[in-house]
């Protein structure tokens, strides 16, 4: 601090009379660019835009300072130096092709990418010190194990004490203000628009949640699988399989789940609500971001659960039903059966008439099979579940059900749902925004991916509008995008995934040994890991033969959905060792608000298309995301112990040059 004084009683002293920027000094004038630098990080301006003169007297007093207080100047040397004549100091070479990329505003900015991401400059210099200070701050909280339990039982504490509005200003200089973007459309836009200037995108997610007791969340979830006529829905099936009932135990969908939001159906009304949420959220993504942000979206809040889980049934129903078939297990498109082995495996009862209609409705190609049953009608909104799904006995040729019988009011519950997720995504694409559903439990997913295709073979026409999400702590992951992939090629729509390690891994294995059917997970860690890497690896081989056949490799668009620095930086070489460019497009990279932005940005400013998953929404209403953020954080310590120590290099290097009110300003342009 006296350093400080001493340089500002001698900028009192500086002249005022300006110069010329490019007149040369013969009077000791201090021309050194970096000196000028040194002076504006201590909060000394020249007078105007311009170089002010200084006399021999205030560099002899800068250079004694410096001297007894041991600071060296930002050349590594101790002293600035008096010249006669202004010559030019050196310029790295990522320093001059910055400055000549500030010169020509038609080339985007783009800094060289540190794949070991242990810069602590490029992870933050789109945060002011204060964001800093902050961001370390509740992540020193968020290693208290106590705190972290607790979380939620203290706020509402303090929100007693405090009262609403100290309790909102103190959440908004902590963790809301850390791991949330703002309150309504119109607060989270400086957010999105500096994320923007540093070469990031945005994904908005409206984040109110119900702070629901588990009591209540059972009674919704247990009332909402029984069917108008009195019955659970997945009960009343003798050839039910275990996976696709409703069991008490885990009716809170939210038992051993920390970082994915949960929807609890309660009436017609509030899905209503939930797609005007979507849609405008969407709004906001398309007025913030031209175009290039995405909106997800959760399939659960847009309708009955429930009825996911029987559509999912069927689906496991018709893969049993072509394994007797084929003899082997799978997908039905993986066995490469035609219409004739069909009608060999139904022999003598293929000429009745309900298994000809059957017949004539199975959805193929010169290849084979593609589907038992006309997918597309799912889609729209005057399909009748309940005699969509049946198939011929082998034996009978009489049509039995593959899910049982659905009351009309159930029947009008499920077209509601489809409506809700075909208006939101037609909106999506009248905007040019593209959508991502995500991926929830086992049980409801086969329904939701088949759901999600048949919107991507409706909508991703022309370029890759709709998203799947892919959890790869699943055994099954590998083979299910490799059939999605395929479909993709067969009927001619762009694909588009989101890869996750996945949200629900301790619920799904607790469930399975519950339940006594087969666990879906992957049994280690390492095992998930090598199931996300080998099922990038085979969508990065596609987009390479997309490219080779001069076909538009943005058929097959990929986000890397990924706190993994490892996994990363694999999915970074296998774009290089295949050769595809950030150019191309078709790779993008994924995380949270608030989390790896050691990552995140880097990758955004070497222009690799990078996205922040951006929740937002009123204070008090977000509280549950934020106890399931201090959650998450707790179970990854390692990544936090790493965030720490940057954030404290950057603290530190930012006070030691007086950078306390550092202002971020990016000149960056996603890609």
């Amino acid at each position: 601090m006296a350093f400080l004084r001493t340089v500002s009683r001698c900028n009192s002293l500086v002249p005022r009379k300006v110069s010329s920027p490019s007149s040369t000094g013969t009077n000791g004038c201090l021309l050194h660019s970096r000196s000028e630098q040194f002076l504006r990080q201590y909060g000394i301006h020249a007078a105007s835009n311009h170089r002010a003169q200084l006399s021999s007297a205030l560099l002899a007093a800068l250079n004694h300072r410096l001297t007894l207080e041991g600071h060296p100047s930002l050349d590594g040397t101790r002293r600035w130096r008096s010249t006669t004549v202004a010559a030019p100091s050196p310029v790295s070479t990522g320093a001059r092709q910055r400055q000549q990329q500030d010169n020509n505003p038609s080339t985007p900015q783009r800094d060289p990418l540190d794949v070991s991401f242990n810069d602590p400059h490029a992870a933050f210099k789109s945060k002011t010190t204060f964001e800093l200070i902050r961001a370390y701050f509740v992540y020193v909280l968020c290693s208290s194990e106590f705190l972290v339990e607790n979380n939620m039982k203290l706020m509402k504490v303090a929100q007693t004490i405090l009262g609403e509005k100290l309790f909102t200003l103190l959440m908004k200089y902590t963790f809301y203000g850390h791991f949330v973007a703002g309150e309504d459309q119109q607060k989270i836009v400086p957010t999105l628009e500096r994320l923007r200037s540093f070469g990031v995108k945005p994904i908005l997610d409206y984040s109110v949640e119900e702070d629901l007791s588990q009591e209540e969340a059972e009674k919704r979830e247990v009332e909402a699988s029984v069917s108008s006529a009195g019955t659970n829905l997945s009960e009343d099936s003798a050839d039910s399989l275990p996976q696709y009932s409703v069991d008490k135990t885990f009716a809170d969908r939210r038992y051993k789940v920390q970082s994915a939001r949960t929807y609890f159906y309660l009436n017609e009304a509030t899905c209503e609500r939930n797609m005007e949420t979507f849609l405008e959220c969407l709004d906001a993504v398309k007025g913030a971001t031209f175009g290039t942000g995405i909106t997800a979206i959760k399939l659960t809040a847009l309708g009955r659960p429930q009825l996911l889980l029987q559509v999912s049934e069927v689906i496991m129903q018709a893969r049993r039903y072509m394994m007797d078939l084929a003899g082997s297990t799978g997908n039905i498109l993986t066995h490469h059966k035609t219409i004739q082995d069909l009608e060999r495996y139904l022999g003598n009862v293929s000429d009745k008439a309900e298994v000809k209609q059957f017949l004539e409705k199975v959805t193929s190609d010169k290849d084979g099979i593609l589907h038992l049953f006309p997918w597309t009608g799912i889609i729209n909104e005057d399909c009748q579940l309940s005699e969509t799904f049946r198939v011929p006995d082998p034996v009978t040729g009489q049509m039995r059900r593959l899910i049982s019988k659905i009351p009309p009011k159930e029947e009008e519950m499920f077209r509601n749902m489809i409506r809700r997720l075909n208006t939101i995504v037609k909106t999506a694409q009248d905007l040019d925004v593209r959508i991502m559903i995500d991926a929830e439990q086992t049980y409801f997913q086969p329904a939701i991916s088949r759901i999600t295709l048949e919107m991507m073979r409706k909508y991703n026409t022309e370029k890759a509008i709709v998203f799947n999400t892919y959890q790869c702590y699943l055994k099954d992951t590998y083979k299910e995008v490799c059939t999605d992939l395929e479909q993709a090629k067969r009927q001619n729509f762009y694909f588009g995934a989101k890869l996750v390690r996945g949200a629900y891994i301790e619920q799904e294995r607790a469930r399975a040994a519950a339940l006594g059917y087969e666990d879906p997970t992957n049994p280690s860690f390492e095992a998930t890991t090598e199931m996300y890497h080998k099922t990038l690896t085979e969508c990065l081989r596609r987009i390479r033969i997309l490219k080779d056949a001069n076909i538009d490799p943005k058929k097959i668009a990929i986000m890397v959905a990924s706190h993994n620095e490892d996994t990363v930086r694999f999915a970074i070489e296998k774009m290089q060792e295949i050769g595809i460019h950030p150019e191309d497009k078709v790779i993008c990279f994924g995380q949270l608000l608030g989390m790896c932005d050691y990552i995140t940005f880097p990758l955004g400013q070497a222009g690799y298309s990078a996205y922040k998953y951006i929740p937002y929404g009123p204070v008090n209403e977000v509280l549950p995301y934020l106890s399931r953020r201090a959650q998450e954080n707790k179970g990854v310590l390692q990544k936090i112990k790493k965030e720490k120590r940057l954030l404290l290099s950057e603290i530190t290097k930012r006070l030691a040059k007086g950078q306390l009110f550092y202002k971020p300003k990016g000149k960056y342009v996603p890609i």
